[in-house]
């Protein structure tokens, strides 16, 4: 299958080529920058790199192309509320563009990466099924939304074929630790190089959490099905960061530098997802423990600090 992956080169994307590829899938990756993934460097992949919203460079990258998985995103939740203008011009305007250009393109096939905590907002019940009420009190799940609802009007206009995947803060190997997202790679970086961790709150909001790797194989047998929908990515279980902390101390075996500060009125103060749909649909379950991924993420950063 010939497939297009946007941010291929990212944190995400680069797991989810690499997945692809070890089941011999034509893969074209679209990305501003060139890959971090050695990896990468000797296998057969056309690059394609480019702004965005380079609507010319994005009709070249389509052509003769099966299915897009969208994993570009230029913000993150703690960063959207601060310039929601900048927000949706990035990320909202630049994929409808996208969704026209397949449509000229004559690209039917969409795996889109949402998000399975922001767009929920405060759950009514849980675990949150795909059905919950969408009520997202930031921007980036605002837009979120929105992208989903636009690739529902592509769908009915013009004969999409989406499956919209709802991840809950994967993590893993080649995530960035800059501390605006990513708890467990800020914790596990921050107390490697004894630097100091910022809590907001008292450390008790509670997330769920997916392997970059589980998430890679559910993207691979999501691009070689036939199904449409919208599914939600998690492990299952719910931890709270007060827990990751303690799991960061227990694989590292130094106590992290950490401080409290008053909570931020966006954080959800707890949400997991119900994967049932996406278990049954796709035939998968993750494989990654929460301290199986914690370990394994460790051992592939910790020679960098010891």
């Amino acid at each position: 299958m010939r497939i297009l992956v946007l941010g291929g080169n990212g944190f995400l994307g680069s797991h989810i080529v690499d997945e692809l590829l070890s089941h011999n899938h034509d893969v074209s990756i679209f990305d501003r920058g060139e890959s971090k993934n050695s990896q990468l460097a000797t296998k057969n992949i056309r690059y394609y790199l480019g702004d965005f919203s380079d609507s010319v460079l994005m009709l070249e990258a389509l052509d003769s192309i099966d299915l897009v998985i969208h994993c570009i995103s230029t913000t993150v939740p703690s960063t959207s509320n601060r310039n929601p203008t900048l927000d949706i011009q990035q990320n909202l305007i630049t994929t409808v563009s996208l969704l026209e250009s397949m449509t000229k393109a004559g690209v039917k096939r969409i795996i889109y990466l949402s998000s399975g905590g922001t767009v929920y907002g405060v759950p009514k019940q849980l675990p949150v099924a795909e059905d919950h009420t969408l009520n997202p009190i930031c921007s980036y799940g605002v837009v979120k939304v929105a992208i989903e609802n636009y690739i529902g009007m592509f769908k009915a206009l013009y004969g999409l074929k989406p499956i919209i995947l709802r991840p809950s803060n994967p993590y893993g190997e080649r995530q960035g630790h800059a501390g605006v997202q990513g708890a467990l790679s800020t914790f596990l970086v921050s107390t490697l190089s004894n630097k100091p961790i910022t809590i907001w709150g008292d450390g008790e909001i509670r997330r769920g959490y997916i392997y970059v790797k589980d998430m890679a194989v559910l993207c691979r047998l999501a691009a070689e099905s036939d199904i449409e929908g919208t599914y939600n990515v998690c492990s299952g279980k719910s931890h709270s960061l007060n827990e990751l902390l303690a799991f960061t101390e227990s694989v590292t075996k130094t106590k992290p530098n950490v401080t409290y500060v008053p909570a931020r009125a966006f954080d959800v103060k707890n949400i997991v997802l119900d994967i049932s749909k996406t278990k049954k649909e796709f035939s998968w379950a993750p494989e990654f423990t929460i301290e199986d991924g914690i370990t394994a993420f460790y051992k592939s950063i910790a020679k960098s600090y010891l």
